[in-house]
């Protein structure tokens, strides 16, 4: 899992060993991921390189927009920013993030990170969907690729209306997990819509 302390890796490579081309894909948590800061999460995987990998969890909305978290943006154009969890990495930190798909839905573009300044100037660009978010998740070098071959996460495409539909906190929550899971096929569509209780089903 994501640990403290843990630095995005950089976004290049030295191309000595090739990678799985996670860069960009979207991770669901298992079903079998019964507790923890990830359970049931969606992670947005825009780095990953030989020395580890960096994500952002989509689905963990903390219910409240940027001028509520703080003062300083009370009276400007983020205030109704959306503020998300992240990850446990850098938890205290708000960041704010942008993105828009490409042309015809083909590949994102994702900045991570940038000043309120430039969040300011972002967020009336044509398609840009902008977020803040405490914390992010991290993973050393190897570490994810060992929970891949664990099954602790499902590794599937980022979907062309993924993040419009998350945009504003719509779609999120286990509601959104059970939504991809779904989009899997029919088995998945099957886990994707069980209770939390058995018992109840």
């Amino acid at each position: 899992m994501a640990r403290e302390g843990t630095t995005p890796p950089s976004s290049s490579g030295s191309g000595k060993n090739k990678l799985p081309p996670l860069a960009g894909s979207l991770l669901l948590a298992h079903p079998t991921m019964n507790d923890g800061p990830f359970r049931r999460s969606v992670i947005l995987l825009p780095a990953h390189d030989e020395n580890g990998s960096m994500g952002i969890v989509l689905n963990q909305p903390l219910h409240k927009c940027v001028g509520e978290i703080s003062s300083e943006f009370a009276f400007n154009s983020l205030s109704e920013v959306p503020v998300f969890s992240g990850g446990p990495v850098a938890a205290d930190k708000l960041m704010f993030c942008a993105w828009r798909m490409h042309g015809q839905g083909i590949g994102f573009q994702l900045m991570f990170g940038i000043d309120p300044e430039k969040a300011m100037a972002l967020q009336y660009e044509h398609g840009m969907h902008l977020r803040a978010f405490f914390g992010y998740a991290g993973w050393d070098a190897g570490q994810l690729e060992r929970e891949l071959r664990q099954n602790t996460w499902i590794v599937m495409p980022l979907l062309p209306d993924l993040l419009e539909e998350t945009d504003a906190g719509a779609g999120t929550g286990d509601a959104l997990w059970r939504k991809m899971l779904a989009k899997l096929g029919p088995r998945w569509s099957v886990i994707a819509g069980e209770p939390d209780d058995p018992q109840r089903n």
